[in-house]
């Protein structure tokens, strides 16, 4: 279902997927109203320990191979991934920021850190003092096995705060299932406390997240609110139909942009993201960009 929402064959599963994914979506960067995109890198999980955890089923890529797209394409800005409990996580961070990494992405539920702990307090203010952003998975999770829940709420990210890191919480910190936790408002707080702590609005489209928009954008804090897009997860307009944000005239016009990236783009420009939402990464970054990263 993912690779065909890229707009690739499947058959590439058995072979070839790393370069057509990296070539269409430099296409689907040129082709939208985007100028760069943050490229995301996947650590593997770690104990507390530091001891790599095996037969978890989920995906890795390499910082290495991030960086690399990065370099042979200006419309993708890198963003690695190092759990801070790996035991040369100091090592890898300063090779990163050497090779002009800006971004850190971690998903504290999938990779099995926990933020806050004291122990990673060293790296947090090395990663401050590097000037690099963390970007960190916040809420429930289905498209990835999940090792521990504690760690979805945005609560995990005041150590890192504290420690002087700008951070944006991925997808609001909403409920992704029904059932599920919803964070939200513990987030809304945090940002009131903490003036570099934003959220992004990845995946919003999505029937099972949709529920988090009206927090988002009535808090008063929607310009800090960026714009996310969760690629290559589909972006379909259901979601926000059935909550209110536009009606099926909209439904019918995202559906005719064969563009996932512009696709999710439109969707967040009628749900009333406003044109900071697409903006304020390229100033975070220290950027100029037209319509964000």
């Amino acid at each position: 279902m993912l690779v065909r929402s890229a707009g690739l064959s499947t058959s590439l599963l058995r072979g070839g997927l790393d370069e057509a994914y990296a070539a269409q979506l430099v296409r689907w960067v040129r082709g939208s109203s985007m100028d760069r995109v943050v490229l995301l890198a996947q650590d593997e999980s770690y104990t507390e320990d530091g001891v790599r955890i095996t037969g978890h089923a989920t995906f890795y890529v390499p910082n290495d191979h991030v960086l690399r797209l990065a370099r042979e394409h200006e419309e993708f800005i890198p963003a690695v991934s190092i759990h801070p409990a790996r035991p040369d996580a100091r090592a890898e961070l300063d090779r990163c920021l050497a090779a002009g990494a800006r971004l850190l992405k971690l998903l504290p539920n999938v990779h099995n850190v926990d933020c806050s702990a004291a122990k990673h307090r060293d790296f947090w203010k090395a990663v401050a003092a590097g000037g690099m952003v963390l970007l960190a998975h916040t809420g429930g999770e289905a498209t990835l096995p999940v090792l521990n829940r504690a760690h979805e709420s945005p609560e995990g990210l005041r150590g890192p705060l504290e420690c002087g890191v700008t951070c944006i919480a991925a997808h609001g910190a909403g409920r992704n299932t029904p059932w599920g936790q919803h964070h939200t408002p513990l987030l809304m707080r945090m940002m009131r406390d903490y003036d570099h702590l934003y959220a992004d609005s990845s995946a919003l489209t999505t029937l099972n997240r949709f529920g988090t928009l009206p927090e988002l954008l009535g808090s008063g804090l929607h310009d800090r609110v960026l714009h996310g897009s969760d690629y290559p997860v589909p972006v379909e307009p259901w979601g926000p139909w059935l909550g209110g944000r536009y009606d099926l005239d909209a439904v019918q016009l995202l559906r005719g942009i064969e563009n996932p990236l512009e696709r999710d783009y439109q969707a967040k420009r009628l749900m009333g993201f406003t044109d900071k939402s697409f903006t304020r990464m390229g100033e975070i970054l220290g950027l100029n960009s037209r319509a964000g990263d």
